[in-house]
């Protein structure tokens, strides 16, 4: 077996884990609610130690941050066709990672999302969130534009492409219309007049 196909499968696991893990979680979440829910109790659920559990998550609210949704957006994005604008390009990888979304999946999306956003011990970590999320659209921006990443321009478009993002799920549930029309705001120029 080669390093790469072995690292492959390691990554694979990984990510696995993190899933069974998050899975444990949430059935708990549902069962005993979000407060009284101990990383112990997901631990034994998910079959690993606390130990383990924070090798995969620092913290309890570190479970409902979507960071398994950040890569299928970049890499689609990335994808998009090269006659979009940028942020057009980004709602093209937003739709086109919802639309993949089946039954189950959106279910616990939706349930993530309203722990997420309804949680103060969730704040620090969604904005930890927020911030990764710029720094990794302003890369996708610099290799799709073919910028040199540290133009500050790239920065402030990916800060308002978060933006949009922010505004429309904080506090509601995933709208994805309400995404696509708020990035079609933001590359029309933000035009509040009537």
């Amino acid at each position: 077996m080669s390093p790469k196909h072995a690292e492959g499968l390691r990554e694979r696991k990984k990510r696995q884990t993190r899933e069974a893990v998050r899975c444990a979680a949430f059935r708990l979440f549902e069962q005993l609610g979000y407060p009284n829910t101990t990383v112990e109790q997901i631990a034994a659920a998910a079959e690993i130690s606390p130990r383990t559990f924070f090798r995969y998550f620092p913290t309890k609210a570190a479970l409902l941050i979507p960071d398994q949704l950040t890569a299928p957006v970049i890499e689609l994005f990335l994808k998009a066709p090269a006659e979009l604008s940028p942020i057009a390009a980004y709602r093209y990888a937003v739709e086109q990672m919802f639309a993949d979304m089946d039954g189950p999946v959106w279910r616990d999306e939706m349930a993530r999302q309203r722990l997420l956003y309804t949680l103060p011990e969730a704040n620090g970590a969604l904005y930890m969130t927020y911030i990764e999320t710029i720094e990794l659209i302003t890369e996708a921006l610099a290799t799709r534009l073919d910028l040199p990443g540290d133009d500050p321009r790239l920065r402030i478009t990916a800060g308002a492409m978060t933006g949009v993002m922010m505004a429309a799920l904080h506090n509601t549930p995933i709208d994805p219309a309400a995404i696509s029309r708020g990035l079609n705001f933001l590359d029309e120029g933000l035009p509040l007049t009537s």
